[in-house]
């Protein structure tokens, strides 16, 4: 056997020494490796449900409307001022009372003095007959003048015919008939007059008789005094008024709307739904569409009627107007329900344990509710709107009740 140096033998042994070195290194890995990865299996848990509130697509009426601010008032109102200029000896009522038209007294102008200037028109009417009498009596003794002389200037016409009496006595007769016609005529005239005078004082008593009449003042309309702007003693005018009534068993409700929707409303067919303080009044057909547009504002006015028998409104009071301007049936859901998804709308349909996403087209919305339209959707069908942010398409969900 051939001998082995002692370089060559110590060579040899460092490499046993470091292969077997390596090779335990490599089993120690491995082993270790192969703990992580069944540790790791052991903690990657199962995918958890997600817990999500659903509600059922529903069948609903969806509006477009138009919320504005609107006021209220009467729709017959009176402002009653004095019908004559005179001071105020009276005034009826009070704010408050009500009054029925042709019946309750208001207020009172001076009466003393029209009664008295009434006294003065009978007088002057009867002055006025009596001088027509005196005319009439004239007027018959000049028309017996007349006929008098009518027959004296026969008969002389007939005597110069015969040449029994001379041409200067035939010639007086014929100017006394022409005088007498002139004072005839005249006569007539001043009868004429005379009637002229009585008519005219006839119309002089009656308008002194409607002035004192116009001195009592009564409601023009049934209603409530709202307002009363003047008080006894002080000088009553035909331009300044004294009492306000208002009529509040119809009461106007108006608003105004933006020019852009002018041809959008028509009288008698576009409804208004209005509150007054809360309260629901109901659905009002528009009574009144302005025929104009506000050039300054760009705003048109429209109002609707509202019967007031139990005085639940009062004159005055702000009103909430929603102008339904378009309604149309469709399938609704919870607005919160809709998403938007690489620029597209979606919502999250709940089947059995998992929820599908669905495209959709949103339309009207009413009341926090939207309107879908889609294929895949029908009425009932429940659809996510709470926790659908943290889906995606096929998640695992539970669906849970609200709290309240």
């Amino acid at each position: 056997m051939a001998k082995i140096s002692k370089p060559a033998l110590w060579a040899t042994a460092t490499f046993i020494v470091l292969g077997a070195a390596v090779t335990g290194f490599l089993l120690l890995g491995n082993q270790s490796g192969s703990q992580e990865a069944s540790a790791s299996t052991q903690a990657a848990p199962a995918k958890k449900a997600i817990m999500v509130s659903a509600t059922p697509l529903r069948s609903m009426t969806f509006e477009e409307r138009l919320i504005v601010q609107g006021n209220s008032s009467a729709k017959k109102l009176a402002m009653v001022p004095s019908k004559i200029k005179g001071t105020i000896e009276s005034i009826f009522v009070d704010e408050g009372d009500p009054v029925r038209a042709g019946q309750t007294r208001l207020f009172q102008i001076d009466a003393l003095k029209l009664q008295k200037a009434v006294e003065v028109r009978r007088h002057e009417l009867a002055v006025a007959r009596c001088a027509l009498r005196e005319k009439q009596a004239n007027q018959e003794v000049i028309e017996a003048d007349l006929a008098k002389a009518t027959l004296d200037h026969q008969r002389y016409g007939k005597l110069f015919k015969n040449k029994t009496v001379s041409a200067d006595a035939y010639e007086r007769q014929q100017t006394r008939l022409k005088k007498t016609q002139a004072q005839a005529k005249h006569a007539r005239a001043l009868v004429d007059l005379g009637n002229e005078q009585v008519r005219q004082a006839q119309a002089g008593l009656a308008i002194a008789q409607k002035n004192l009449r116009d001195a009592m003042v009564k409601a023009p309309i049934n209603g409530v005094i709202s307002k009363r702007f003047m008080e006894p003693g002080e000088m009553g005018d035909p331009g300044q008024p004294i009492l306000r009534i208002e009529d509040t068993s119809l009461i106007e409700i108006s608003a105004s709307l933006p020019a852009q929707y002018y041809d959008r409303v028509t009288e008698g067919k576009t409804k208004m739904r209005v509150r007054v303080y809360g309260q629901d009044l109901g659905e009002l057909p528009i009574s009144f569409k302005s025929p104009t547009i506000d050039s300054r504002l760009r705003t048109f006015k429209v109002k609707c009627l509202l019967k007031n028998k139990d005085n639940l409104v009062a004159p005055g009071a702000m009103a909430k107007v929603e102008v339904v301007l378009r309604r149309k049936q469709g399938l609704g859901a919870p607005k919160e329900a809709l998403q938007q998804r690489s620029g597209r709308f979606v919502i999250f349909k709940a089947l059995d344990e998992h929820a599908a996403m669905i495209q959709v087209q949103p339309g009207m919305e009413t009341e926090g509710w939207v309107e879908l339209q889609a294929k895949n959707l029908a009425l009932g069908d429940p659809v996510v709107y709470r926790g659908q942010t943290m889906l995606d398409n096929g998640a695992a969900i539970k669906i849970v009740k609200d709290a309240n």
